[in-house]
């Protein structure tokens, strides 16, 4: 359940848990605006930055975050990307945000898109983006020193202190705590907080922060600054040699899901980058499929595949949100999955009304779905259909990026800058950094990786009139998507099979039979209605090959351990692609740019390259 807010007659916000006010009578903006952007000399500091990264303790009402993004939004001398990374153990309603804001004018719209992307904020790290990716808002859900331990270490341009009043709140504001807060402090990094404490200053003078008390907001006489100089030498940091001082040339090697996300992330933070495909068209691989269903996994101990495609639909919905047609290229509309009664078990302390998103199916879902009463399933809410093809042409027609089809990369040569190559030597592009996301084929450009090809081949054709499937996918041991609109007439999808180390696409009657049988399995009626279909042989078939890992995780990170600042892997997204494509994308991105990373550090690691070999060290580095 929210945070309970109870709001005074004055229109001031009370915390019932701490038995404190969320701001003073002068209310947060003023606060966020006195006391922590002039603080922390904003917006003048970040003037013509390319990034800027601001970490805050006690996210609150979201107005420090807000007031923030208004004023990047009102600088023409703005960063390219805005990094706010907040943390909060107890995350309030949606409607409170909305309340929070609705007194200012200039922040009552920011404060309706943060509302509509606040959703599932369980426990652990949720990106949310805005402004088309430029501004990205990190929000750690948990205890200040569990979300401290769990960032990957990044270099805090600004640091917020904010929280309830440390007599209230004691462990926000110890001296273990802001120990940690520290951390994330390079030489020059200024600090701001509405309190003056005698405590909170003896924490943070022996971590290296000069101080000075300055004149508050009424009814606040005095509030704090700093800014980190420690008067000993800093111990030296392993300099993260991935780490690019600005953008320059990139090749892509690959228009599908994972090469067109890679591009469109790498083109916001200002690359100049060219996507080779071997194919006629982008997504002529295994990106090419009719539509894919877009659902999160689920277990009963949250294992990690679980908590990262949640990461990763989070990501994709954003994307799908700001680039396509909802009706027509996507559909928002939840998602069935079918489980046994051994299996449906998830995790102790998700409930109907908690944050979770995915729960028990309801009878009246089921039935709606046209399962049998007795079915088992879990209704994932946030879910539903992507053409894939149009997100990869969504994010492939972005400024900065250039595509070339017909282009077979062969071999890659040199050492910066990179000569691609086609099978004949003839010179295909050369670039500073080189990502190879070519699916299946990219172990012929990395034949050291752990890489498979896994077959799948799918059944599909239009709908007839009085047909009666199910309004929402159906997920399981195989899938059914039905109404996707098409020209010709709505289309119904089904499949697919899973044919490990096989990287021939040619279709298969066999697999038609195959999916035939385990759509009898998923959905006994719809495999009724289309029956006479597949024993007339009036339906399409379609197959491609996904890349897998051993581990059935992407791969994300330099193709060569030792040399950390060249190729680069965003592969084996297996059958989730449109789960992963997305949150790799911006996992590399953010390693290229020392940018704050979009999943927790050990997450990060599990998605490493070089996982399993020595891996290379992702640390900060300077802008």
């Amino acid at each position: 359940m929210a945070e309970p807010v109870a709001w005074g007659a004055d229109g001031v916000p009370h915390s019932v848990r701490f038995g404190d006010i969320y701001h003073s009578e002068s209310g947060a903006v003023a606060q966020a605006r006195h006391v922590f952007l002039d603080g922390c000399g904003l917006p003048e500091a970040w003037a013509g930055q390319s990034q800027w990264r601001i970490l805050e303790t006690g996210f609150g009402l979201g107005l420090s975050f807000l007031t923030s993004w208004q004023a990047w939004r009102a600088d023409p001398q703005r960063p390219r990307l805005l990094h706010f990374v907040s943390i909060e153990a107890y995350p309030v309603a949606r409607e409170d945000l909305l309340r929070a804001a609705a007194a200012h004018p200039e922040l009552a719209p920011l404060a309706a898109e943060l509302a509509a992307q606040w959703w599932e904020l369980l426990p652990g790290f949720h990106r949310l983006a805005f402004e088309g990716g430029r501004v990205l808002l990190t929000l750690c859900i948990g205890d200040v020193q569990a979300m401290l331990r769990a960032l990957h270490r990044f270099e805090a341009d600004s640091i917020f202190l904010d929280g309830f009043s440390p007599e209230r709140n004691p462990q926000m504001w110890s001296a273990e705590t802001l120990k940690a807060v520290a951390r994330f402090a390079r030489r020059g990094t200024r600090l701001a907080t509405w309190t003056v404490a005698r405590g909170v200053r003896d924490a943070l003078a022996p971590s290296g922060f000069q101080l000075r008390k300055t004149a508050g907001l009424p009814p606040k006489r005095d509030c704090l600054q700093g800014v980190f100089e420690p008067s000993w030498p800093l111990r030296q940091r392993v300099v993260d040699r991935a780490v690019v001082s600005s953008p320059g040339h990139c090749v892509v090697v690959g228009a599908g899901l994972a090469g067109a996300a890679v591009a469109a992330s790498l083109a916001r933070r200002g690359w100049q980058v060219l996507v080779l495909e071997a194919g006629a068209h982008s997504a002529a691989g295994a990106s090419g499929l009719p539509a894919g269903v877009l659902a999160p996994h689920v277990s009963p101990d949250d294992a990690l595949l679980s908590r990262l495609t949640r990461a990763g639909v989070r990501a994709t919905w954003q994307q799908a949100c700001t680039l396509l047609a909802e009706g027509t290229d996507w559909r928002a509309g939840g998602v069935l999955e079918r489980r046994s009664v051994d299996t449906a078990r998830l995790p102790l302390g998700w409930s109907a009304e908690g944050p979770n998103e995915s729960w028990h199916a309801s009878a009246d879902q089921l039935r709606e779905a046209g399962l049998p009463a007795d079915a088992v399933g879990i209704w994932h809410a946030r879910g539903g259909w992507v053409r894939p093809a149009r997100l990869v042409e969504a994010w492939l027609d972005q400024p900065g990026i250039r595509v070339r089809m017909a282009c077979r990369v062969a071999r890659i040569d040199g050492s910066g800058p990179w000569l691609l190559r086609d099978a004949e030597g003839e010179l295909l592009a050369e670039a500073d950094r080189v990502v190879i996301a070519a699916g299946h084929e990219s172990a012929a450009l990395t034949p050291a990786m752990p890489l498979q090809p896994v077959r799948g081949q799918l059944a599909w054709g239009r709908m007839a009139a009085g047909m009666r499937l199910p309004p929402m996918p159906i997920n399981g041991d195989g899938h059914l998507i039905a109404h996707v609109p098409d020209p010709g007439g709505p289309l119904w999808l089904t499949g697919a099979t899973f044919d490990r180390d096989n990287g021939e696409a040619s279709l298969r009657s066999d697999d038609t039979e195959s999916n035939r049988e385990r759509l009898a399995r998923l959905h006994p009626e719809a495999a009724r209605q289309l029956a006479p279909l597949f024993e007339r042989g009036e339906l399409e078939a379609w197959a491609g090959v996904r890349c897998a890992s051993s581990d059935r995780r992407p791969l994300v990170g330099p193709r060569d351990a030792e040399a950390p600042g060249g190729i680069w892997l965003c592969t084996a997204m297996g059958s989730r692609g449109l789960s992963f494509a997305a949150l790799c994308a911006e996992l590399l991105a953010a390693r290229w740019h020392g940018e704050p990373l979009p999943l927790p550090a050990a997450q990060a690691r599990a998605l490493d390259a070089q996982r399993g070999r020595r891996a290379p060290q992702m640390s900060a580095s300077a802008k």
